[in-house]
């Protein structure tokens, strides 16, 4: 057989092995049975696997097919000491034809491997931490195949998954006896929604769904498509009533979430199809579940997550639908669990309709075991102020179901059964928070300036509903960011330059007096237009952005007539995103003049002078930004996609969450270029993103001599209490030391330690 043949043959043993071990509930049998198929796959004498334990500093023989079983559990192997130690301290195979003249072999009569020389050795590592080494054994002496240590390497990275996964699962699965060992567990995911919470696991009845629904025929499709109907109708009136039932303080753009539903319960959307397959002979609930299934594998197979997300509104909407019409089929109403004390919301998906039917009085958090920072509701539970936890994957809802959880929205983290001292310091940073809180609220109106009073403009990002932002007690100097995407994602087709006049005039009008960025049309990445088929393999590096209106200049002209004429009812900045190269800064400029001459033919009013800047938020628009400084007023500093760029990690990845690091002396070193270009050539500069309504980060940027600031509405009371807090000679002094620091990890401990020494007056 060819090495190609012998891989493809070895992949799918990999692959029904990795199989057989997820039946196997328990850890130790499942790692027996990987040894025993493993050895017996690969026809070698000796399959064995080490588990670390970091409390001993020691890999403990877990489990082999090959050496003396009595060796397992007894034999421990220091992390520095004999083959396996070395395999864990280099982190990579161990290819070895004659293991005992090794240097670092070291000799362990219990587990009987005189016979053995051959030693291949693969450690198994989940996120940059060693879980353990397997290894593969033989009495001839020989060097171990390619195959044979990409097959142990690949399974190495799938038994990391397995074993964090089953830890997890036993520690919360602990409730065995009486006499038990408590066992704490953190849990990992995204940050959704900041804010801390403690409340008990509650998981809303999802007993009948379309996944498990059991497809049947019908003899009576007229009969079934008036169950399906009247199962839309009851569904449509649901959903109505919940989207009343949202606080009044939801941004109107938010609660639109539920337009999405509503056009789902078109009859011109699933419903059409749906009675088709009924026609067809299948009864409700089955061409119910064979539509939406095929919908669904549709979006989950994109490779962009908001449209992966949309998969999560369409199912949801969908079990609603059969529960109706099965409820309308027996002529029973399903009645549903409801949480009775402080709770946590906790499901595989928690979508938009589940969180807004949640009682507002018991519900504390959010935990979505899949889902990102951009589904539906995360965004919901921003705007309602619920600490939120995304992307949980490691765990199910049955495991946290009457769980005592801890969650840690600012993290991303979640403690289950947490020890008593754990539970208390908790509890206790939550009544600092909710102390500091009360001190920010208390001083909401202050000027917003430094202790040695430098003045910081304070500006607000929004887009999501800028009229009832703007309205706000306080919105600072203006609108430093106005997403003007959101009515583009919303519909399905695109706002007429009419559409798009009157919503622009709107968010002036209400901030005359205030200057309002209006940033072009930023979609593509994690933002898809719903018209749009286009898809790519890698978004965040494709059509997105300044590069999607260059390349579709009729949708760009539109917009940009569009902003000019609303400029003659208030205060406009033009915003460019993600602008690369000078060519595209001076390309959209001259379209930008190209639609003023027209407009100035047509005798319409607009502003001949509003400002143009761009947003840096690339590696390249840093390395330039002297060179478009000389073709633009103003800088703003996104933040996000510039670590994003800047790292080469993918922001919303969740397997490489942890590299993600706007500490990282690169993206310091950027900043303070930018900022320093910018005031040399006399462009105005500003930060948005994350960054900027981080307070921790905050003295980095005075040090840097930032002077304004777009963020998030709710931000703007802790962004000003730091800052009057904070002087700018001791941000100067701070900004030295971090620029001192090799890793982020030592600017995190400096950030940290100023912050602590500022606010300890307020003790």
């Amino acid at each position: 057989m060819s090495s190609q043949g012998n891989s493809g043959a070895m992949l799918t043993t990999l692959k029904r092995i990795v199989q057989e071990m997820n039946r196997i509930p328990a850890l130790d049998t499942a790692l027996f049975r990987l040894a025993s198929q493993v050895k017996q796959t690969l026809k070698v004498d000796s399959c064995s696997i080490y588990l670390a334990d970091y409390d001993a500093q020691v890999f403990t023989l877990k489990a082999t097919d090959g050496l003396h079983p009595d060796a397992v559990e007894l034999v421990r192997i220091g992390f520095s000491e004999g083959l396996i130690g070395l395999v864990g301290q280099r982190e990579e195979p161990l290819n070895i034809v004659n293991a005992h003249s090794h240097p670092r072999f070291k000799h362990y009569p219990e587990v009987k491997e005189e016979s053995y020389n051959a030693f291949l050795g693969t450690p198994i590592i989940h996120q940059r931490k060693v879980l353990g080494v397997i290894t593969l054994q033989q009495s001839e002496m020989r060097r171990f195949s390619e195959d044979e240590e990409a097959f142990l390497v690949t399974l190495a990275a799938q038994l990391a998954l397995e074993i964090t996964n089953a830890d997890i699962r036993g520690a919360l699965n602990n409730t065995s006896s009486v006499e038990a060992i408590v066992q704490q567990k953190n849990v990992r995911g995204i940050a959704g929604s900041p804010g801390l919470a403690i409340g008990f696991g509650f998981s809303p009845d999802k007993s009948i769904n379309l996944k498990n629904y059991v497809i049947k025929r019908t003899r009576s499709p007229s009969q079934e498509i008036q169950r399906y109907r009247s199962g839309v109708e009851i569904t449509r009136q649901h959903v109505d009533s919940l989207s009343l039932r949202l606080d009044d303080g939801i941004p109107d753009d938010v609660k639109s979430i539920f337009q999405l539903y509503h056009q789902l319960l078109d009859a011109n959307s699933l419903g059409r199809e749906v009675e088709e397959k009924i026609r067809e002979g299948w009864d409700a609930g089955s061409s119910l579940k064979m539509v939406v299934d095929s919908y669904a594998a549709r979006f989950q197979a994109m490779e962009d997550p908001y449209m992966q997300e949309r998969a999560i509104d369409i199912v949801d909407l969908s079990d609603r639908i059969l529960v109706n019409i099965l409820s309308e089929a027996n002529g029973q109403k399903v009645e549903e669990k409801r949480p009775t004390r402080d709770s946590i919301l906790v499901a595989e998906e928690v979508s938009a309709t589940m969180l807004a039917e949640f009682p507002r009085e018991t519900l504390k958090g959010i935990i979505s075991i899949r889902g990102s920072n951009n589904s539906h509701a995360a965004i919901l539970a921003r705007a309602m102020g619920v600490p939120a936890v995304m992307g949980c994957q490691n765990v199910s809802p049955s495991l946290l179901e009457g769980k005592e959880i801890l969650l840690d929205g600012y993290a991303g983290e979640v403690i289950v059964s947490p020890e008593r001292n754990i539970k208390a310091e908790f509890s206790q940073l939550i009544e600092e928070e909710s102390a500091i809180t009360e001190r920010i609220d208390a001083e909401a109106g202050q000027p917003c300036e430094s202790v040695d009073g430098c003045r910081m403009e304070l500006y607000i990002n929004a887009g999501l509903s800028a009229d009832v932002e703007a309205n706000a007690d306080f919105i600072g100097s203006g609108i430093g960011l106005y997403r003007t995407e959101i009515p583009f994602m919303l519909r399905e087709r695109f706002p007429s330059e009419q559409e798009q006049v009157a919503l622009y005039r709107q968010v002036l009008e209400s901030a005359p007096n205030l200057p309002i960025t209006m940033r072009t049309l930023d979609v593509g990445g994690d933002k898809v237009l719903a018209s749009s088929s286009l898809r790519e393999a890698n978004p965040f590096m494709g059509l997105r952005a300044i590069r999607y209106c260059l390349r579709n200049e009729n949708v760009f002209r539109s917009q940009l007539k569009a902003i000019l004429r609303a400029s003659a009812f208030g205060q406009v900045r033009l915003m460019y995103p993600l602008v690369t190269s000078v060519e595209e800064l001076l390309h959209a400029n001259h379209l930008l003049d190209e639609c003023k001459n027209e407009l100035e033919s047509q005798n319409v009013n607009f502003d001949s002078e509003l400002p143009v800047g761009v947003m840096i938020e690339t590696p390249s628009a840093a390395a330039i930004c002297d060179l478009l400084a000389k073709h633009c007023s103003f800088f703003s500093i996104g933040t996000n996609d510039l670590v994003q760029y800047m790292l080469a990690v993918d922001r919303i990845n969740n397997d490489i969450a942890y590299l993600y690091e706007p500490c990282h002396p690169a993206v310091l070193r950027a900043l303070q270029r930018v900022i320093q270009v910018a005031k040399e050539k006399g462009v105005s500069v500003g930060v948005c993103g994350e960054i900027a309504g981080d307070p921790t980060f905050l003295p980095v940027l005075i040090g840097m001599g930032v002077e304004e600031l777009s963020v998030a509405p709710p931000l703007i009371p802790e962004v000003k209490y730091v800052l009057s807090r904070t002087s700018t000679k001791d941000s100067a002094i701070l900004l030295d030391e971090v620029f001192s620091c090799d890793q982020s990890n030592e600017v995190h401990a400096c950030l940290k330690a100023f912050l602590r020494s500022t606010m300890a007056s307020d003790d």
